[in-house]
């Protein structure tokens, strides 16, 4: 638990749970007749309602980005290293949205929620979400919320797809798109580490088709065995070596099946705790989007033709040992923006520790990032330092 808290975090914050009436078609066909979505706030609205900021959060990510919602949390939310006042989404300048996704187990309607028709929990008959889905509901969050125009839309990872959807989706709507660590659309390696992830949790015997919630059981060991497996992808070659080596639990060998070497260990915890707070539908559901996400195909799959739709500025930043969403992906983005003349600035940051290097205060990143924040905030009249 944080003993003080820091000057530049934003505190203690509340979610709140906005409900919607308004029936939402999805890209499947299948229609949500009503829906919830939990949101926090961070820093306050200007009267003019320009300098609002939408967070878009990764696979594993929820509305809870900063901040402590007790003195008794042992950890802030997940990118409290980049949210508060004096870091790069500054919010002594910005009013920062962040929320948890529709399909999400955060609060938002998801498999865990009850489904009005049947009176129970929607479990696996909860429908495929794709990110323009997300992006339509985020789009009447800042209806809700009286924001015509985002400042900017901002998010690493799956978030940073979000961010994509949104300049061609919506792109009278947003002046910025932060995007960090992302791609395009998936490779084919990262659809095939997704099914493997997926089958781990569906061939659990306590996953019952999805309908474990009825029978009083979640597929814990399959949760463990996805989780491990993604985690390994988020981190490089170089991270591992220098965190975990070749290190023994015990000092010594055991000669046995149980978990031996720190990195071994540091998995199965990292499983474990994953296992007892994250929804295995949702899991599900969250991969699915991400092996759908690909908005050239649209546009006869020519990514310069699809964003050539677009009017906002761009910052897309990548990271040298990010092997799962790789410097060349980002890449590919830059060389369709360029093509088509927009206004986009890149950083290919140097770091270690692989694709999870996006939510690190790693010094170069923070500065890139807070530079491209503060001219936003100048040209919103902000006094900035």
């Amino acid at each position: 638990m944080p003993e003080v808290i820091a000057d530049d975090s934003v505190g203690l914050v509340s979610p709140q749970l906005l409900h919607f009436d308004e029936p939402l078609t999805l890209r499947s066909g299948r229609v949500l007749p009503q829906y919830d979505l939990m949101i926090e706030t961070y820093g306050e609205l200007n009267a003019d309602k320009s300098n609002a900021v939408l967070i878009c959060h990764a696979l594993s990510g929820d509305h809870h980005a900063a901040g402590y919602h007790s003195m008794d949390d042992a950890k802030p939310g997940w990118w409290d290293s980049a949210i508060g006042p004096g870091k790069p989404i500054d919010t002594n300048h910005f009013f920062v949205v962040a929320l948890n996704n529709l399909g999400g187990c955060s609060g938002s309607t998801g498999p865990t929620s009850i489904n009005p028709e049947t009176g129970k929990e929607y479990g696996p008959d909860f429908p495929i979400v794709a990110v323009r889905d997300w992006v339509h509901s985020q789009a009447r969050l800042a209806d809700r919320l009286g924001i015509e125009q985002w400042a900017a839309v901002i998010g690493g990872s799956l978030g940073g797809m979000q961010v994509l959807r949104w300049s061609i989706q919506y792109p009278q709507r947003i002046r910025n798109a932060v995007i960090i660590a992302s791609a395009p659309k998936l490779s084919a390696q990262n659809i095939a580490f997704n099914e493997v992830a997926r089958q781990a949790i569906a061939k659990d015997p306590d996953f019952h088709n999805g309908h474990y919630l009825e029978h009083g059981t979640i597929p814990k060991t399959g949760l463990m065995q996805a989780r491990m497996l993604g985690h390994l992808t988020y981190l490089s070659d170089d991270a591992m070596r220098q965190k975990f080596g070749r290190e023994l639990k015990e000092g010594k060998l055991n000669y046995s099946f149980a978990p031996e070497f720190q990195v071994e260990s540091y998995l199965h915890y990292q499983g474990e705790k994953f296992s007892t707070r994250f929804d295995a539908n949702t899991y599900m559901l969250m991969t699915k989007a991400l092996d759908y996400f690909d908005p050239a195909g649209d546009y006869d799959n020519d990514l310069v033709k699809c964003l050539a739709q677009t009017l906002c500025r761009f910052l897309v930043v990548s990271f040298t040992t990010d092997w799962r969403f790789s410097p060349a992906r980002s890449e590919e983005i830059v060389n369709a923006l360029v093509q088509v003349d927009k206004d986009v600035s890149y950083a290919c940051i140097e770091s270690e520790s692989g694709h999870d290097a996006f939510l690190l205060p790693i010094p170069r990143y923070m500065a890139v990032f807070g530079a491209y924040m503060q001219r936003i905030a100048r040209e919103l009249g902000e006094d900035v330092a």
